[in-house]
């Protein structure tokens, strides 16, 4: 008997692993259908030893002190500040659009934040309501800059138009006056120093933890007992569909070997206006590796695949909203993560969502007797259980 299912072996099914294993003593089953841990976040070193990030790059960045602090106990850190460029025009600007992007792309000497807002300003289209993600772009730069960066790009990432999108979209992406060419501005952009599977696999290399790799929650259910559920699959599937699909956008990558030291001049370059992908990434300048090749991504969202961003839409939030009505009223099963909750959660975000959970758990749920007394030991290995068949 497991205290404990959990669902889904990326972060939000490994943290809570970790804090009912660690902090209450109870026993933790994890069950993933793919053959590893990670989730999304999975990295391994391919056949030429470089390592990737096997489902594009995850970059971590967080102003949540809490957050790192719990993570800092699985891994160490190397700083890393994450810097993309778009190739626009034929030209390599950075992104977000900064006053060194309107510069090169024009021709201009525009030297202060101020001259930049003015700059903006003459070019923006105020709107009286922001609703979709093509009234956040406009509204802030104009038309123009609109359809040199973030039309076509979107179009591509979500097989929609930006003003078929919820502003939430681009909200995501600032715009720039000064020339701060950081994709993201947190307190913390780290990365794990020897990547994130192997942070996964120290937060999970506990003796109360047994990994279930290749298996469906839905095959197994029935087969194993436990006592209570942690999901973090899609909520759409967890209730078999019962009000019609959720929408989700996939992914598919193309990882390529290149015999060079260095392929491009940032870790990430967008392809707005050209390309049937989005983004190449090289792996090296997110994890510091030294090796005489380099490994890439060419990345291509599709609409078929696994579910890798809810679509957000108001007509995608109001069916999610009734499958939030069912999860709410179904006793011992906790909802956590981005497919579960159907939001376009960060890593860190899902971490603290997850943290949060544990908390209210633990304030819900009794101790029992033999969790105060659990054992801290560990012996540093994954306990691992071969699929069902």
């Amino acid at each position: 008997m497991f205290d404990w299912l959990v669902v889904g072996a990326g972060f939000a099914g490994c943290v809570l692993a970790e804090r009912l294993a660690t902090q209450r003593g109870e026993r933790v089953l994890i069950v993933d259908r793919r053959p590893h841990i990670g989730g999304n976040a999975y990295d391994r070193y391919n056949e030429d030893g470089l390592l990737i990030h096997e489902y594009g790059p995850h970059i971590f960045h967080t102003n949540s002190d809490m957050v790192l602090s719990y993570l800092s106990q699985f891994t160490t850190w190397r700083d890393y500040t994450h810097r993309v460029l778009a190739e626009v025009d034929g030209q390599r600007v950075p992104i977000p659009i900064n006053r060194t992007t309107v510069n090169r792309l024009y021709g201009l000497s525009l030297g202060t934040d101020e001259e930049m807002e003015a700059w903006l300003a003459a070019r923006a289209e105020p709107a009286e309501r922001i609703e979709t993600s093509e009234d956040v772009v406009v509204s802030k730069v104009g038309r123009e800059l609109y359809e040199k960066f973030f039309r076509g790009y979107t179009r591509k990432q979500w097989g929609l138009d930006p003003s078929e999108l919820d502003k939430s979209v681009t909200a995501r992406v600032p715009t720039r006056t000064d020339t701060d060419d950081r994709y993201f501005a947190d307190k913390h952009q780290v990365m794990p120093e020897h990547g994130y599977t192997r942070m996964f696999q120290a937060m999970v290399a506990h003796p109360n933890i047994t990994v279930m790799v290749q298996a469906d929650y839905r095959d197994i259910r029935h087969l194993i007992p436990h006592r209570r559920v942690i999901y973090s699959g899609q909520i759409d599937e967890f209730f078999d569909f019962r009000f019609g699909r959720l929408p989700y956008r996939s992914l598919r990558f193309d990882h390529v070997t290149l015999d060079t030291p260095r392929h491009q001049n940032v870790a990430v370059v967008n392809y707005p206006q050209t390309e049937d992908f989005t983004r190449v990434t090289e792996y090296k300048y997110l994890t510091g590796q030294e090796h005489a090749k380099t490994a890439i991504t060419y990345e291509y969202p599709t609409a078929d695949g696994d579910p890798y961003y809810p679509v957000p839409r108001p007509e995608n939030q109001e069916r999610y909203g009734l499958y939030e009505a069912l999860a709410r009223a179904t006793p011992d099963v906790w909802f956590v993560g981005r497919l579960a909750t159907y939001r376009y959660y960060n890593m860190d975000q899902v971490v603290g969502q997850a943290l949060a959970t544990f908390r209210r758990i633990d304030e819900k749920l009794p101790r029992e007797d033999r969790a105060r007394a659990a054992g801290r030991s560990w012996n540093g290995a994954v306990a691992e259980m071969p699929a069902v068949p």
